[in-house]
């Protein structure tokens, strides 16, 4: 076990941030993850009176209630799914890939809104379940390996293990080792 734990500690000395790029990079995303509450109350500078925007040369009109209401509906469901990409995109563990079902479900939220669907939140389940049934194999395909290299391929061992009794608190000790 010292061995792997020897090994964490090697792994982590890679990303430790020495450069100019490392700072510049975390600066972006801590800019982009701070300005979340600015995006979605912008919805607050749309008309509440009016169902159509005219800027000149482009004019817009929405079948909801107001157009306040429409730019609420869109930025609750297109936030998350920035914030969802963002973490899929910065996030270095295996487990990344997981991330990707709330984004498909909100993606398919927004893309009812902006299609102009009714029953907005109650049909994405149809078109995720799909989605599902390829990535949770895949994720579980990818902890099991992971399981077995950081185990062995001793599976006497294992159910040895899983035979003496602990308590709660060794096994919260062994859950964060």
């Amino acid at each position: 076990m010292d061995k792997q734990n020897n090994k964490l500690i090697e792994d982590s000395s890679k990303y430790q941030p020495t450069d100019n790029k490392f700072f510049f990079r975390s600066g972006v995303i801590v800019f982009f993850i701070a300005i979340t509450p600015l995006l979605f109350y912008s919805y607050l500078y749309f008309p509440e009176d009016s169902q159509e925007l005219n800027l000149g040369m482009f004019s817009f009109k929405t079948e909801f209630e107001n157009l306040n209401l429409y730019v609420w509906v869109l930025t609750g469901k297109i936030i998350p799914i920035y914030l969802l990409l963002m973490w899929f995109f910065t996030c270095k563990h295996w487990w990344n890939w997981i991330i990707l079902v709330p984004t498909a479900m909100y993606s398919f939220q927004l893309w009812s809104i902006l299609k102009g669907v009714d029953n907005v939140d109650e049909r994405e389940l149809l078109y995720i379940i799909p989605l599902m049934m390829i990535i949770v194999p895949l994720v579980y395909l990818i902890r099991a390996k992971l399981f077995n290299s950081i185990r062995g391929n001793d599976l006497q061992a294992f159910e040895k293990d899983l035979m003496v009794k602990k308590t709660v608190l060794q096994q919260l000790r062994e859950l964060f080792r």
